[in-house]
């Protein structure tokens, strides 16, 4: 957004008049990736995202055996510190499972999904909540959450920081000749290959900044010596053997430190795409603690908000991998035996397997145009941030389109566009609260993790074997968000338009007042997609949506009414399309249909009513 086009869209707001914004608003893209957490771990009793209240979900029990207990033959995802105590300190250093192909696979068990326990460990399910984040949760909902963003690979660290740089893994089918590194699913980094064309070191293949820089984008990507060995690009030949003082040396692998970042953002010097790779002890990477990963984070979004750039700016936050950690959700993922997708496994443990998309991750944009505590619901992953990337440069007259990602994840994940409202930018910041400044040692390096876990001996908490019920173990906070993004399931949603809900009332679909806090069970709905189309059931009697004023009993079916539920982006709602070809509205007299698309402001809402 240039200077000019501020003043226009400041005069315009005085005005009332409506903005009309595009995505070439942006002039400045901050990609933030942390370490090894999952959706469920950090957000499943977040209100109105998909976590613990998901109404599509049936079964949320893992296996357990007699290994494990004979008290029960299964667990739920339990509350970390429901003891309290010293455990609200111990489990901050706390590691939950394996990261590998090998656990992860095992864990998701042929899509059951219901193998945690014994296939990685009892603690891989276990979460915290808010008052264990609070930062996290105060920047998600500060702007958008998403809450269907997947790892690339059902794998470890590499493999999607490769993906996050360069849109593939080489899986046999992808567009690189296997002499560029073989398939990539594991974090090895010793020069040559594990087995034939299998996790080859280093990669050949070219990555998105080459493509910034051959188009003419400035980039650059920031780390401290103490990166984790986080950097990806660090892991391709080009990059190990350019030369000192060229491009993707003093770019892509020069160590000018996290406090660089800061200094160009206050000095409105950034340039158009940074990455950002931060210090080992903040990463969140068990036995990293959140805590001071919170710290990071909120130093981070505060540095990008106080920028003069702020109001040009986008900050995409991201965790490469689950770390050992579950999620209840399925992958989303491709059609059995698409080409670049599924793979015999190498190890020879799970037969024909997809590599990815995987398991869910905490992800959130913090930006002008994605303020006000939003949930963002499309199946993206890796690669979407890649494509928005793209996109965004497009619109600015860059040709960045790299043709190394798969043909399905370009097809089938989203771009992010459209968690951002572009014609509604709202440039206030939320009150940030106070993360507390990690503990260092007396020579300055962090040490949190070290006094946690040289204070306690124990960081795992006792497994509440035989003590759930899923009333005390799957529970969420009570509230709402504002849905973006074309809609998945997973989540209880409202319908409203003109100061109305969809509701359902004595068996016909109806129209009633909508409340400030979208809490009416009768106004809640659960949606049933099929391919690009979805059943519409009430949450309230079960009957689904099938007429103008119908409701067909007997919840969802094969025979259920199906709409076409369409996110017109940028505030215009969600137009609901019946199979007449008309749109579905409500209002002061009721349910009718159009013959022109009228959006509808979606809710999704977590309320134990």
């Amino acid at each position: 957004m240039s200077p000019g086009t501020q003043v226009l869209l400041a005069t315009l707001a005085a005005a009332g008049t409506a903005y009309a914004g595009s995505i070439a608003d942006i002039e400045h893209v901050v990609l933030f990736m942390q370490e090894n957490r999952a959706f469920d771990h950090y957000f499943g009793t977040m209100a109105g995202v998909r976590g613990f209240k998901d109404p599509n979900t049936k079964n949320w029990k893992q296996m357990v055996n007699g290994s494990l207990s004979n008290v029960t033959d299964s667990l739920l995802p339990w509350y970390l510190n429901a003891e309290g105590g010293s455990w609200n300190e111990a489990t901050q250093c706390m590691s939950a499972g394996d990261n590998g192909w090998d656990s992860n696979h095992d864990a998701l068990n042929a899509d059951l999904n219901n193998n945690w326990a014994l296939g990685n460990t009892p603690w891989s399910i276990g979460y915290y909540t808010r008052k264990d984040l609070p930062n996290h949760f105060a920047i998600a909902e500060g702007w958008t959450v998403g809450d269907m963003y997947q790892e690339s690979v059902i794998a470890s660290t590499n493999p999607n920081r490769v993906t996050w740089v360069s849109g593939s893994i080489n899986a046999p089918g992808s567009p690189q000749a296997a002499s560029q590194g073989g398939m990539t699913i594991d974090n090895n980094e010793t020069p040559g290959c594990e087995g034939a064309d299998l996790n080859c070191y280093p990669l050949k293949w070219t990555t998105t900044p080459e493509h910034y820089e051959a188009a003419g984008v400035s980039w650059q990507l920031y780390q401290d010596t103490d990166n984790f060995d986080d950097n990806p690009l660090a892991w391709f030949e080009q990059y190990q053997t350019a030369a000192n003082g060229s491009a993707l040396q003093k770019k892509g692998m020069a160590y000018i430190g996290l406090e660089k970042f800061y200094e160009d953002a206050a000095s409105g010097t950034l340039p158009q795409v940074s990455i950002i790779v931060g210090p080992a002890e903040l990463s969140e990477h068990p036995p990293y603690t959140p805590r001071d990963g919170g710290w990071l984070q909120q130093k981070i979004v505060d540095t990008v908000t106080s920028s003069p750039l702020y109001n040009t700016t986008a900050l995409i936050v991201s965790y490469d991998e689950t770390g050992g950690w579950g999620d209840h959700v399925v992958p989303y993922h491709s059609p059995n035996g698409t080409a670049g997708e599924w793979v015999e496994d190498p190890y020879g443990e799970f037969g024909y397997v997809y590599t990815g998309p995987g398991f869910r991750l905490p992800f959130y944009i913090v930006s002008p145009w994605t303020r006000g505590g939003n949930v963002y619901v499309e199946n993206v992953d890796h690669n979407s941030q890649i494509m928005f990337v793209e996109k965004w440069l497009e619109s600015k007259g860059y040709n960045v389109t790299t043709d190394e990602m798969t043909a399905w994840r370009r097809a089938n994940m989203a771009d992010l566009t459209k968690a951002f409202d572009f014609d509604h930018p709202d440039c206030s910041i939320p009150k940030a609260l106070n993360a507390t400044y990690p503990s260092t040692d007396k020579t300055g390096q962090w040490n949190g993790y070290a006094i946690c876990e040289a204070t306690y001996n124990v960081t795992r908490p006792p497994v509440p074997y035989g003590q759930q019920t899923e009333a005390n173990s799957l529970v969420t906070e009570q509230g709402f968000k504002a849905v973006r993004g074309q809609l998945t399931e997973g989540r209880y949603l409202t319908f409203e338009m003109n100061g109305y809900a969809l509701t359902s009332s004595r068996g016909k679909l109806a129209a009633s007042k909508a409340t400030s806090k979208h809490n009416s069970k009768a106004q809640r709905f659960v949606i049933h997609q099929s391919g690009s189309k979805y059943a519409i059931v009430s949450a309230f009697d079960s009957t689904s949506i099938s007429g103008p004023v119908s409701m067909r009993p007997g919840g969802y079916n094969a025979a259920a009414t199906k709409f076409t539920i369409t996110d017109l982006a940028n505030g215009q709602g969600y137009a609901v399309k019946a199979n007449n070809g008309q749109y579905l509205t409500v209002g002061a007299r009721g349910v009718s249909y159009s013959h022109r698309p009228i959006g509808f402001n979606i809710f999704s809402v977590s309320y134990d009513n």
